[in-house]
């Protein structure tokens, strides 16, 4: 596959802006980030699918335009390599708790954003022989796979993105598992084989507040009574609004953590409308 790679100047307030910086990027395409040289400080280079530069250029440059704290330095197309040896040599197996084994493929997923952390922690503490997880926005299937060492029963994990299928399938054959992970949106896949209404005892989501907000009904439909769903991606002046939004969907608000500038919160399905 041949790639581009975008040389990018970030600085940025704070941390958190460049995390969401990076994941913008990545779901406009992107699939590797890494630094500079020294001489270089301050910059990134961030590789793209040369199908997918050409296809989201315009988009890409707009975003990095209006990202105050981000400037476009240069654009250079790379040699044709087998970049999955390359990657593979750069970014070695990260070993997390429990044994597990993760090679990332995106931006946030590997186990050690605060958002992800959050929720590993939250698994950790938290026993679930028998359940049915969904992992949804699974990325790298971090979730999944630490939801399947606590004792899950079965784990379905969707993403929007085909390379974090992918990911989360050669990561859970890389800890010895199997997940049943899908392509698509919660609102857009079909119904059954796994995926039904009250089925879940319990939803993981680590994902942007937007996504949180509009597809709050539907976590509350496929959750079985006393079922939950963790939430992590967003700030604290984002909670009243997701407070509200489950708390009209007959989702109880039961706790929230917090990591720096990020937020956890666990609410429960406490009846069926």
């Amino acid at each position: 596959m041949r790639y581009h790679v975008l040389h990018i100047k970030t600085e940025f307030a704070e941390e958190w802006q460049k995390d969401v910086f990076d994941q913008e990027l990545c779901e406009l395409g992107v699939d590797t980030i890494a630094g500079l040289e020294p001489e270089q400080a301050g910059c990134a280079a961030y590789y793209i699918p040369t199908e997918l530069w050409e296809q989201n250029e315009t988009a890409l440059r707009s975003y990095i335009d209006d990202s105050e704290g981000a400037s476009l330095v240069s654009v250079e197309a790379c040699e044709d390599r087998n970049w999955n040896e390359v990657w593979e040599a750069e970014h070695p197996v990260q070993e997390l708790p429990l044994g597990v084994k993760i090679v990332p493929h995106c931006a946030f997923g590997a186990g050690h954003h605060e958002t992800t952390s959050m929720m590993i922690e939250a698994l950790l503490q938290t026993e679930l022989t028998g359940q049915k997880v969904l992992d949804n926005g699974c990325g790298t299937g971090v979730l999944g796979i630490f939801a399947t060492k606590r004792g899950a029963k079965s784990v379905i994990a969707i993403d929007i993105d085909d390379k974090s299928v992918q990911n989360t399938l050669e990561n859970a054959a890389l800890n010895g598992m199997e997940i049943d992970a899908r392509l698509g949106d919660l609102s857009s896949l079909p119904f059954g084989k796994g995926l039904e209404e009250g089925s879940f005892d319990l939803i993981l989501a680590n994902i942007h507040r937007n996504i949180l907000l509009a597809q709050m009904p539907l976590y509350a439909r496929v959750l079985k009574k006393g079922g939950e769903v963790w939430m992590s991606g967003f700030y604290e002046t984002d909670i009243p609004a997701l407070q509200e939004a489950a708390e009209k969907e007959g989702l109880t608000l039961i706790e929230v953590r917090e990591n720096g500038e990020w937020r956890w919160m666990r609410c429960r399905r406490e009846e069926r409308i």
